[in-house]
């Protein structure tokens, strides 16, 4: 992914209002951000509890969406990510929501999806975890794609396309 500022990160929030975007925090360490190894980039608010950001490139240029994470959780004791499809324990994992951009979103319309509570699914896909006994691994170069292609789609959700 290619660097971004933040006047950059905030002007491709496509679903975001006025009032969301002047209360946006950038996570603390955003100075700091690798870009050359980011599929995508994903935070959780530090200042705003239950709000995140996903940032995608679309065509050469950053489009992003705000994300709301619901509130309470499930009684399961695992669940998997739909970005990078990772199995977590199922607090480590959280349905988020992203209100659609445009006059679909101004009507209430949305889309949610079971994503890395802490955004973090470009890590996580990058980490080799221990094999069941008839698992095989998956090629990580392929699950890096996925994850990337799936985040992209989410986003393209989020904008009607």
């Amino acid at each position: 992914m290619r660097a971004l500022t933040e006047t950059d990160v905030r002007g491709a929030l496509v679903n975001a209002d006025a009032d969301e975007l002047r209360v946006a925090s950038m996570p603390h360490d955003f100075v700091l951000t690798d870009w050359d190894h980011l599929d995508f980039f994903a935070w959780r608010d530090p200042r705003t509890r239950g709000r995140g950001y996903l940032v995608a490139e679309r065509e050469g240029r950053p489009v992003g969406v705000v994300l709301r994470a619901a509130d309470g959780s499930s009684r399961a004791r695992s669940a998997m990510c739909n970005l990078c499809h990772t199995m977590q324990p199922a607090d480590q994992v959280a349905l988020f929501t992203a209100r659609k951009a445009g006059d679909a979103g101004d009507h209430g319309d949305s889309v949610g999806t079971y994503i890395c509570a802490d955004l973090s699914c470009h890590e996580n896909v990058r980490l080799a975890a221990p094999l069941a006994p008839s698992e095989m691994r998956a090629s990580v170069d392929r699950r890096i794609d996925g994850t990337r292609q799936r985040a992209e789609a989410f986003v393209d959700r989020v904008r009607g396309e």
